[in-house]
């Protein structure tokens, strides 16, 4: 390499003397101010000097935290909670499409709200462990009822509702609700915190000490908030002495949680001695008589109550429920809109990798189509993101995909566009194509961060970009690679149709 000619050494070497001379010229003076500075605080009195050191490290620490506080990331902030009530629900149900399910669950479950507060009757849930003598108990609380008693597995498999008749002749209705250890548990126990939220007051069956199971199912059904009862059935197989100690556990065991411990008996077979008038005796199976006297008096205490005071309890529950419900529908609902937006804008890139023709307008293009694809996401999931975030994000984005396969693939397609003939079609192709993956990608990665986290994460979603990425499933680069054939095949394509 040639050395620089002797004028040129001469005027770099004036150079680098005059700017040393400068900046020592700047640092002399910063120090004599400096200097100044502080002998002029030194003849201050101490509390004025150190007054003004303190505003002088205010003024600093403020400068700081404004510059950190307008180039950090945005935190993740938790949405606002917004007050449950009837109205706020039916605004709820009224946004979402009339043909998604859980807007017609919810219209349903209003309305059987409606229909029972204008009955005006005691509603009394059975929750218990399979075969623990529920529907026997249903039986004798409503001597009408007609559900069947298995010993296998349990039977009840829907809720069975019977309507029955205080000692004091106040009406109840008597719900079964099916055994959370049969088959199909998860249906079994919708059904279950279904009916928990519909009732007046909860009755939990159990025929002895409580096993962990039964133990967390009837601390659940305590966070309802309503009048529980904790039935303890076949308490009649029991010492007097046995069934005094048993009892006394379960009181204080549960007693914090407002349960009311009661025994009662139905459900069970026992046997008898028959004598025959020829002196011959033998033992038979039968029917033991249901012992209920001490429930019935504690759903007549409740019955007296006087059931408008409990209606608030009932239809805050159901409205939780229903809450949880509308927010699973909204969710799948966002994540459906999420993929048609990602799939928008997935066509779009690649539609836009095959019209550049000019070099460098393909970025252009896809950096427009980054920030609307970003906006548009944000929007979805309600969250205003800044400027300055969405800038941050892309800026990262493409430098990460920049070290990937998928940019490789771009450059390569567009050198191979200045071929004509195979090599504009092959290396237009694989331009569309790699531009495509990265927009889905991309796109995919945010919608699962903003759904997750609720928040322009940075981090989160440029993790989730780098795995989507480093690994495109089949499907999708099948799906891209004939978004790009029909492009070249038909420009004209409308960009805003979805695959």
């Amino acid at each position: 390499m040639a050395r620089p000619s002797q004028p040129l050494r001469v005027l770099l070497a004036l150079a680098i003397v005059v700017g040393v001379a400068m900046l020592l010229m700047t640092l002399l003076q910063a120090t004599d101010a400096a200097l100044a500075i502080w002998q002029r605080l030194d003849a201050m009195p101490a509390w004025m000097r150190y007054g003004f050191l303190a505003l002088l490290a205010a003024l600093g620490l403020g400068a700081g935290w404004g510059v950190w506080r307008l180039l950090r990331p945005r935190a993740a902030r938790a949405p606002r909670a917004q007050p449950l009530d009837r109205n706020a629900i039916e605004q709820r149900i009224a946004r979402l499409e009339p043909d998604v399910a859980p807007a017609r669950i919810a219209r349903d479950e209003l309305a059987e709200l409606d229909r029972r507060r204008a009955a005006a009757t005691l509603d009394v849930a059975l929750f218990g462990d399979i075969s623990s003598g529920k529907s026997s108990l249903l039986r004798a609380l409503a001597p009408d009822a007609t559900s069947a008693v298995g010993v296998v597995g349990g039977t009840t498999t829907a809720v069975q509702r019977q309507r029955g008749v205080l000692p004091d002749g106040a009406g109840l209705v008597v719900a079964d609700v099916p055994g959370i250890g049969e088959a199909g548990d998860m249906e079994h126990a919708s059904l279950a915190r279904a009916e928990a939220a519909r009732s007046h007051a909860l009755v939990y069956v159990a025929d002895g000490d409580l096993t962990r199971s039964q133990d967390g199912e009837l601390r659940a059904l305590a966070h309802y908030g309503r009048p529980l009862i904790l039935a303890l059935n076949k308490s009649d197989r029991y010492r007097d002495d046995e069934r005094a100690a048993l009892l006394q556990t379960l009181r204080d065991r549960y007693g914090a949680l407002g349960a009311r411990i009661v025994p009662v008996s139905a459900g069970h077979q026992e046997q008898v001695s028959r004598e025959w008038p020829d002196g011959r005796r033998e033992l038979v199976q039968r029917e033991a008589a249901a012992q209920i006297d001490l429930l019935q008096r504690e759903l007549q205490r409740i019955a007296r109550a006087d059931l408008a005071m409990l209606e608030p309890g009932r239809e805050a529950a159901l409205l939780a429920r229903v809450d949880a419900d509308l927010a699973d529908g909204e969710r799948a609902l966002r994540e459906q809109r999420s993929i048609a937006i990602v799939n928008k804008y997935t066509r779009r890139a690649v539609l836009g990798a095959l019209a550049a023709v000019a070099p460098g307008t393909d970025l252009v293009i896809q950096g427009a189509l980054a920030t609307a694809l970003t906006r548009e996401l944000c929007a979805l999931h309600e969250l205003k993101a800044r400027e300055v975030d969405v800038d941050d994000l892309l800026a990262r984005a493409g430098s990460l995909a920049r070290t990937s396969t998928s940019i490789t693939l771009a450059v390569v397609g567009n050198g191979l566009k200045a071929f004509p003939g195979v090599g504009t079609l092959g290396g237009g192709l694989l331009h569309a194509v790699a531009y495509g993956l990265i927009f889905d990608s991309l796109g995919r990665a945010l919608a699962a961060t903003l759904a997750h986290t609720h928040a322009l994460d940075r981090d989160a979603t440029l993790e989730a970009f780098r795995e989507t990425l480093a690994q495109p499933a089949r499907e999708r680069l099948l799906a891209i690679a004939q978004i790009a054939l029909d492009g070249m095949r038909n420009p004209t394509r409308s960009t805003d149709q979805i695959p």
